[in-house]
């Protein structure tokens, strides 16, 4: 172990909400003489004028930019260090990814332009489908839904049209323990039961188990392959013959996508439809209820129930489909070289719009940069680097942290507090302490059928320098557990907030500041 830390403590400056900060009169900007006719405001706005004056607070200028720039101290960052938050892989966005987002075409096109005025943006829309299609080994994909969950539920929206297709939407919907939280909710929304299968000793499914759960009644089996667990399911081509062969469909979770990319093709092991994290796998912004992105690939027989519209493409007398395969798969049109891209609106078994516009195309634009600098060689390295990076933290901790599961790792690696707990510490306190060692924490607690699990996903972003820091803070945390464990329950110490009563702030949270009649 070293003696160096990544941060020590340091003073922070507290500082007062902007209200508090208020002096009547000031101002953060000033504007020049009017220099048009002075117009009664009531009059302008027929009586729907302000009879008082809004409560904002008034700052000057130099208040206002020092308040901001302090919080911005407060806040971690990618640009400071690394996010080992397992099962979210928090990569670097690169910066190229942001500056392509903001060419002036891209970046102002208006979503409500015709389509003859908006064949750039579509030339980009229809390449991330072709590179995304053929990454997955699909057939066909959309990239309307806005977020990961948004894709699940697209996913599973086409999983019931097509059964209902063939006379029977089916009544129930298996889901392994090790799947993202998610999935049974994704299920249930959509009209399904949901019936729960337990992993095995090595973290994977039990076959003869999911043999004696499928039935004529279940509709798909909901995988997140690799698991929250970091593990790849190896008989992945047996659980898909087990399912089809009682006409059920394997969809795939792919948020842990970066363990996959250049390696394997799920379209390939026998997935009929999956969705794809684009703020995960190919480093754009996460979305924080935001601008996120959740594309959904499916195979041929499904193409159909896409969300409408789908983008097509002219080409003589016939339209040619985009994001389908180049091999000529039965049943779809052919990869489009030329003519004008538009939107088919003609969709009569589309299971309809689930976003509006195109989608969040500034997410797809910074994607889609990633994917084109990388290139294929790029992309396989950035999978093998992140499962490379877990599996280093992985021996260098093992020793130290129980680790339930031992069959290999992928992109992350789950241990427990299993031997901390011992002393009185959970995987809750060792966050919070690492917090003082200068790192985000991992994610605790999650996945749930390790009980105190620690998450953690170094992303292929992170150099051996990093890592080495994150496992000596690591590795000092088991060490004081062990000498002296109350350092790490009252934990994290350099901090500008101690140790929070994390049940009072669930239960009694004070959202909002209200001005108190002592001005206080």
């Amino acid at each position: 172990m070293t003696n160096m830390m990544k941060v020590r403590p340091h003073p922070t400056q507290n500082e007062a909400l902007l209200f508090e900060k208020s002096s009547p009169g000031k101002r953060a900007y000033k504007l020049p003489p009017l220099d048009v006719p002075v117009v009664d405001p009531a009059e302008l706005l027929q009586g729907q004028c302000r009879v008082q004056q809004a409560e904002l607070p008034e700052l000057s200028e130099i208040e206002l930019i020092r308040h901001f720039t302090r919080l911005s101290t407060w806040n971690y960052a990618i640009d400071l260090g690394m996010y080992p938050l397992g099962s979210c892989t928090m990569k670097y966005n690169p910066r190229v990814n942001e500056f392509v987002a903001r060419v002036e075409g891209l970046a102002e096109a208006h979503p409500y332009r015709p389509d003859t005025h908006a064949q750039g943006v579509l030339e980009v829309i229809d390449l991330l489908q072709h590179c995304l299609v053929e990454i997955t080994g699909m057939d066909a994909i959309t990239l309307q839904p806005a977020a990961g969950a948004h894709g699940e539920f697209t996913g599973i929206l086409l999983v019931r049209a097509w059964h209902e297709s063939q006379g029977n939407p089916r009544k129930k919907i298996l889901i392994p323990d090790s799947a993202h939280g998610t999935n049974p909710a994704t299920a249930a929304l959509s009209g399904y039961t949901v019936e729960n299968i337990k992993s095995n000793s090595e973290g994977g499914i039990d076959l003869d188990v999911l043999a004696s759960r499928v039935d004529e009644d279940t509709a798909a089996l909901m995988l997140t392959n690799p698991s929250t667990l970091g593990v790849f399911e190896g008989e992945i081509h047996k659980i898909a013959d087990i399912l089809h062969a009682k006409g059920a469909l394997l969809y795939m979770d792919g948020a842990n996508m970066n363990a996959l990319v250049g390696k394997v093709r799920p379209g390939d092991f026998g997935v009929d439809v999956m969705h794809l994290n684009l703020h995960k796998t190919f480093s754009t912004p996460h979305g924080g209820g935001g601008p996120g992105s959740g594309p959904v690939a499916c195979k041929a027989f499904l193409e159909p129930f896409l969300p409408a519209p789908v983008l097509v493409r002219k080409a003589g007398n016939r339209e040619q489909g985009t994001g389908n395969r180049k091999d000529g798969t039965a049943g779809l049109r052919d990869l489009g070289t030329g003519g004008e891209l538009h939107w088919d609106y003609d969709r009569p078994q589309s299971i309809g719009r689930v976003r509006a516009f195109y989608g969040n195309t500034g997410v797809m634009i910074r994607a889609l940069a990633y994917i084109l600098a990388n290139g294929p060689d790029g992309l396989r390295q950035t999978t093998e680097d992140a499962v490379l990076n877990a599996n280093y933290i992985r021996r260098k901790l093992e020793d130290l942290y129980e680790l339930p599961y031992k069959t290999a790792s992928m992109h992350e690696v789950v241990f427990s507090d299993k031997r901390q707990a011992a002393r009185g510490v959970k995987t809750g306190d060792i966050a919070k302490r690492l917090i003082d060692y200068g790192f985000h924490p991992y994610t605790v607690s999650f996945p749930l059928i390790v009980h105190g699990a620690l998450m953690i996903e170094p992303t292929e972003s992170e150099s051996r320098e990093e890592l080495d820091l994150f496992i000596d803070a690591m590795r000092a945390i088991a060490q004081e557990v062990e000498e002296k464990p109350e350092l790490v329950k009252t934990a994290p110490h350099s901090t500008r907030i101690s140790r929070l009563d994390e049940v009072q702030a669930a239960r009694k949270p004070i959202l909002r500041w209200r001005k108190t009649g002592n001005g206080e």
